[in-house]
């Protein structure tokens, strides 16, 4: 009698350690997949690319249109002392910037799509004419190149820009392609760069 209790006890208890131990396998089998798909997709770097349908590219147009009364303002460079750059193309002096902002097409200092200071690479040593170079229309193809293969870290303040504008903005501040060392420039007379090439090292730089 007593011995029938004890087989009856360890019977049951047989049971349950199996069915414990058959439920904790379908549970690893379950979900463990499926943790596993998780965190590859949060450890995969995503490309972060600009809006298409929504970012707007710079379009040429004659100084007559840009003169007229449908243009009522233009955003610009802002900080230069003696140069401005407005968005649409035009480089000026600052004493020749109008009140809307615009470069005052007029002006015989004035102009449009200037390279001036700038070399092949794309690189030049003022920036606002680095901003007028690059907001050539011509220039889409490149700018488009260089977006596509930008780090995660520049697509991530790429995709906070809307137009062509803002991108030669903030392509043509001093990108970490001009720094050679912490503190020295590899072309310290062409350190804004709106190309894809950085520019080439400067002997005697240090």
């Amino acid at each position: 009698m007593f011995t029938n209790r004890i087989f009856r006890f360890l019977r049951k208890k047989i049971v349950l350690a199996a069915l414990f131990t058959l439920s904790f396998c379908y549970c690893l089998i379950h979900w463990l997949p499926e943790s596993e798909e998780l965190m590859s997709d949060d450890n995969m770097v995503q490309p972060l690319n600009l809006p298409s349908q929504s970012f707007k590219w710079h379009t040429s147009w004659d100084k007559t249109n840009h003169s007229n009364s449908k243009i009522t303002s233009c955003r610009n460079s802002v900080q230069g002392k003696i140069l401005i750059a407005d968005d649409k193309g035009f480089v000026c002096p600052r004493q020749d910037v109008l009140s809307n902002g615009c470069c005052n097409v007029d002006s015989a200092s004035t102009s449009r799509y200037s390279c001036e200071s700038c070399h092949d690479n794309g690189c030049c040593s003022i920036y606002e004419y680095c901003i007028s170079c690059c907001l050539q229309p011509e220039k889409r193809a490149l700018l488009m190149k260089i977006l596509g293969k930008a780090s995660e870290t520049f697509n991530i303040l790429f995709a906070s820009i809307t137009d062509h504008f803002e991108l030669c903005l903030t392509k043509c501040r001093t990108s970490s392609q001009s720094v050679q060392h912490e503190n020295s420039y590899t072309d310290p007379k062409a350190k804004h760069c709106y190309g894809e090439s950085p520019p080439a090292a400067q002997l005697g730089t240090s």
